[in-house]
């Protein structure tokens, strides 16, 4: 049988939103959770981890993440990680190279939190009045906050945890050099994590990932795109509909056991089922975007736009916000209507019993 559309959007449903699991196993399974700070109604990293985790409730991830296994960082965007992921793109060498006197600061700043085991910002900064600096959007914060968070990128801090939010930083151990052969295989291991996240992608939305694990490992500029070519040559691929599409060598994307259920779910913007906007406008027809940094006047779908998923279809949006403890949903559709169907009000009805429940409002 030709491989189909139909194939490839039931594929990437049940792929994703595999049967709920506990939460170190939902990471592991997705192999990597992005972040985002805005709240509208939680934070991304909550509402992916929702659909995959039993009983998730916002805020989990945080309160829990001291005791796991788990470290930020930047791969393909920022987020969390296993830590068996996180070494494989360590010693991390920045594209921006610091002077003597850069790194005569931050060996004072490390040696400081070791003495002290978890250090809050505002406890360097107290410490060694560093003063302010001018952040990547012109305006003014504090410069000890720039170099910790520089500091993380090297590799030679970690996140201990967050305290409202604020990270907390600890000192993370040095790690060896990789030679040439461990390269390879690291960035082969790297993008086999895209893939498995991702997938099925189009071929175009592969070069950009790969493109984008620039960050992660700036070190390895020169030998990322050797490693894609191999990625190309491993994966299974198919052209449908004029599209070249790749996926994991191991998974059949036309086989029987891709079932999406009958849930209806409001996905985050950065969840693995929507996040690539030009597979979303491949499978589903229209296009989504991401307007909260959008001047209000142009927005179309509104701030913190949730695609609405049904069965193995994208059908609308919903801004969710939250007024004196009461959920209040605003829903809207691609067809400009709801779905005739009394399965669908059931369903939906459903999917804001446990928004409400997740958000502590029930």
């Amino acid at each position: 049988m030709p491989l189909t559309l139909d194939h490839l959007r039931r594929y990437a449903v049940a792929r994703s939103l595999f049967k709920p699991t506990t939460l170190m196993r939902a990471i592991e399974k997705l192999g990597f959770v992005q972040a985002d700070p805005i709240r509208a109604p939680a934070r991304a990293q909550d509402l992916t981890l929702r659909h995959r985790v039993v009983g998730y409730r916002a805020g989990e991830l945080e309160r829990r993440y001291p005791r796991l296994a788990l470290e930020e960082d930047f791969f393909v965007n920022y987020g969390f990680l296993p830590r068996a992921h996180h070494a494989l793109m360590h010693p991390r060498t920045a594209r921006t190279a610091w002077t003597p006197a850069r790194w005569k600061q931050a060996r004072a700043v490390r040696e400081y939190i070791a003495e002290r085991g978890a250090v809050h910002p505002r406890e360097v900064d107290a410490h060694f009045a560093h003063g302010k600096t001018t952040n990547w959007f012109g305006g003014s914060s504090n410069a000890s906050t720039e170099l910790l968070d520089g500091m993380h990128y090297r590799g030679l801090l970690r996140v201990a945890r967050r305290d409202g939010g604020t990270r907390v930083y600890a000192v993370r151990e040095d790690v060896a050099p990789v030679d040439k052969a461990g390269i390879g295989a690291r960035l082969d291991a790297l993008i086999d994590l895209i893939v498995r996240k991702y997938s099925p992608l189009p071929d175009a939305s592969l070069g950009q990932l790969v493109s984008y694990l620039g960050r992660g490992v700036p070190q390895w500029d020169a030998a990322r795109k050797p490693a894609l070519v191999r990625a190309r040559q491993r994966l299974q691929r198919a052209r449908v509909e004029g599209v070249d599409w790749v996926w994991p060598a191991d998974e059949r994307a036309e086989s029987r056991r891709w079932k999406p259920d009958e849930q209806v779910r409001l996905l985050t913007p950065f969840d693995p089922v929507v996040w690539d906007r030009r597979r979303f406008q491949l499978l589903w027809g229209w296009a989504y975007r991401f307007e909260a940094y959008t001047p209000a006047p142009k927005r179309k779908l509104g701030y913190y736009a949730l695609p609405l998923l049904w069965r193995d279809r994208v059908i609308g949006w919903g801004n969710l916000s939250v007024a004196e403890g009461v959920l209040r949903p605003q829903l809207h559709y691609v067809d400009g209507h709801a779905p005739q169907e009394a399965a669908f009000d059931q369903a939906l009805e459903a999917e804001l019993a446990r928004m409400r429940v997740f958000l502590g409002l029930e």
